[in-house]
């Protein structure tokens, strides 16, 4: 497996901070947020990691995390152009990733849990269920899921097979439980992303992606229930250094 890590976006909700660097370099108290999603990728042993990028922050990024090699990792950097999405990122990896699996992580997410259960999950049943077309995302709790897209499930039941739809910033939720920024494919969702059409706003959705799978019986979910925290305002980059803080001092 491969992992793809989205660093794109000009962070406009942490301006005048990113004026000057991507969000992703900010930092949650002793390291930037990035190094949170290297680490967590590298734990779930994948070592093999392509950044993506805008123009304007590349620079940063290769200056600050070089080759990987102080990492243990392998890193691979690719320039996304335009905002077109997470989907539309996703697509440039194509040649990247190749005919394997990969993980999809937002750059700007802070996980407590350790996913390597997950990951050798998706593989397993990629490789004795012969399922060479699925898809795996995560859900967790949160007091304001309208944020985020929402997991709706039939008769109210929070069951595999009764997750029926991903409702993207949904005004009325129909559950607490929010579609977290790490998602694991088979290499065939770059078929599934060149057939989407662009949403309301110009943008190829992930939740789109998702949604295929979903209808064709081929994705699944777990509920995770560590600490999770997606840094893109300033009372969440707070939150989140106040509590990796808080953890590495009463270690």
């Amino acid at each position: 497996m491969k992992a793809i890590v989205l660093c794109g976006g000009l962070g406009t909700r942490l301006r005048p901070l990113t004026y000057i660097t991507s969000k992703h370099l900010l930092p949650v108290f002793n390291k930037p947020i990035v190094e949170y999603s290297l680490n967590m990728v590298k734990n779930m042993g994948i070592k093999e990691i392509m950044i993506i990028t805008s123009p304007e922050y590349c620079g940063d990024f290769t200056r600050y995390l070089g080759s990987g090699k102080k990492y243990g990792i392998n890193l691979t950097y690719k320039i996304q152009d335009r905002a077109g999405g997470i989907a539309h990122a996703v697509a440039l990896a194509e040649g990247f990733v190749g005919n394997d699996n990969c993980a999809v992580v937002l750059g700007d997410n802070i996980y407590e849990d350790n996913f390597k259960y997950a990951k050798e999950s998706f593989e397993k049943r990629v490789k004795e269920d012969k399922l060479d077309s699925q898809a795996m995302t995560f859900f967790k709790k949160v007091k304001n899921p309208q944020r985020f897209g929402v997991a709706k499930f039939d008769y109210n039941t929070v069951r595999e097979d009764n997750l029926i739809e991903i409702v993207e910033k949904p005004k009325d939720p129909p559950s607490d439980l929010a579609q977290l920024g790490l998602y694991f494919y088979t290499p065939d969702v770059f078929d599934v992303i060149r057939k989407m059409k662009p949403s309301a706003r110009g943008e190829l959705e992930i939740t789109s992606v998702n949604q295929d799978y979903l209808k064709r019986k081929r994705l699944f979910y777990d509920i995770i229930q560590g600490y999770w925290s997606d840094v893109g305002t300033f009372e969440s980059l707070l939150e989140a250094s106040n509590y990796i803080a808080n953890k590495k001092l009463n270690k």
